[in-house]
């Protein structure tokens, strides 16, 4: 039985005990979440020895890293390290999202040294293996597709990416506006350039019962991919992207009513002015489905800088009630990103986070940054360094600057404001 059917039964399963002790929840809130549809516990029975939790209102935000091959750099023992270094450097959940080498092969052994929830977008292995017969994208079959899914349903996978809102109508709207960078989603431009070719609409929303049916065996929750999703501030909340949403807010009823748990994937490149209406539109048309967002990026100039860029956006849109946010890192539109800035995103979308938290009124970040505050004031660099965010960063460059009196910092030295103002931790 799924999390949600247990849920809506009145059960408390093993996995909502341990996310709930994880969040410092009771279990019933948890269960009541879910059964409300406003929190998903991605948990695939077929994976063991893993972590939970949950995502969703009035919880913790959390963060996912995206890793995997491309056909430039197929190796599976860098994304290995780099999945290692994402769940050193906090990160609650991990994607695969390989193009490149054994994509099977990378996303075993991934899931193995990735102890935390994990998912994948099976659109990409289905259009790597059209292409590979040899062939193209276009000559995928709907068979391709979705047994592509059940294959990573099979494999213990706890979530899955599916861009079932990139229907002909919506696609069309993307066409017809004007749109500075059209579509900049894979999985929304490989079902795209298919809809054209085979002149049909999309299986995976014609056939989306089947889908349900799949995710329904393994309690695999689905994430329904904004295949439409801006690209640029200029093309951010126009027809094809509401139309999508919308679309994905009848999806989610139909698999929710079944018994699958349901999050939604939302933009890309948002203004900032744009991103609490962004956020509440979800949330209304999706009946306060988790919204699991990109960023959203809040400039388009940054390259080198995003991870930056999408923190900014990513504190406001979890102010306003995202719940998920995908790190983005500085090699963002660049490139595949290395180990180191894999690190670096999942640190910057974890402060976004932890930053939206506290601005939510969540006791336990509000405790968090007040016990911190007060080793701080007792100058306690030990303690400040144990509790900060990346402690190996914080030790690190206190390191590399530090003072001849290890009670003050190299910037202000024996002027120190504490020390002058009295506060505590002041010499004698």
């Amino acid at each position: 039985m799924t999390q949600l059917l247990s849920a809506r039964k009145g059960g408390i399963t093993p996995e909502m005990k341990k996310a709930a002790a994880a969040e410092g929840v009771s279990p019933e809130t948890i269960r009541d979440l879910i059964a409300l549809g406003h929190a998903v516990l991605p948990a695939n029975a077929r994976r063991k020895k893993r972590s939970y939790c949950a995502i969703g209102r009035g919880l913790t935000v959390k963060v996912n890293a995206n890793v995997g091959t491309s056909m430039d750099y197929p190796s599976p023992e860098n994304e290995e390290r780099k999945a290692k270094a994402a769940v050193e450097a906090g990160a609650d959940a991990i994607m695969d999202l390989s193009t490149g080498g054994d994509i099977p092969a990378v996303r075993k052994r991934l899931l193995e040294a990735a102890a935390i929830p994990f998912g994948t977008v099976p659109i990409y292995q289905a259009a790597v293996e059209a292409v590979r017969r040899p062939g193209s994208i276009i000559d995928m079959t709907p068979e391709d597709m979705l047994g592509a899914i059940r294959r990573h349903a099979e494999d213990g996978v706890d979530f899955v990416t599916v861009h079932a809102g990139v229907t002909t109508g919506a696609a069309r709207a993307i066409a017809e506006s004007g749109r500075i960078c059209g579509i900049v989603s894979r999985g929304g431009a490989f079902l795209a350039e298919w809809m054209a070719k085979n002149r049909a609409e999309n299986p995976l929303y014609e056939r989306f019962d089947e889908v349900i049916s799949i995710c329904l065996e393994h309690d695999v929750t689905l994430s329904l991919g904004d295949g439409l999703r801006p690209g640029a501030l200029a093309d951010s909340l126009d027809e094809g992207q509401v139309t999508e949403l919308m679309a994905l807010a009848g999806l989610a009823r139909r698999a929710r009513e079944a018994g699958v748990q349901v999050m939604i994937e939302g933009p890309g490149h948002v203004p900032m002015d744009q991103i609490k209406a962004q956020v509440e539109l979800e949330k209304k048309l999706c009946d306060g489905a988790p919204f699991y967002v990109l960023g959203p990026l809040v400039t388009d100039i940054a390259p080198g800088f995003d991870h930056i860029t999408s923190a900014i956006g990513g504190a406001l849109a979890a102010w306003a009630g995202a719940d998920f946010l995908c790190y983005v890192t500085p090699s963002e539109h660049l490139g595949l990103p290395d180990e180191e800035q894999v690190r670096q995103g999942v640190i910057a979308a974890r402060i976004a986070g932890h930053a939206a938290d506290i601005a939510r009124g969540l006791p336990s970040a509000i405790e968090r940054d007040r016990e911190f505050s007060k080793l701080r004031a007792a100058r306690d660099w030990k303690g400040q360094i144990e509790k900060a965010i990346h402690p190996e960063t914080a030790r690190r460059v206190r390191a590399a600057s530090k003072p001849s009196d290890d009670k003050v910092c190299s910037m202000c030295g024996p002027f120190c404001p504490f020390i002058l103002s009295g506060k505590p931790g002041r010499k004698k």
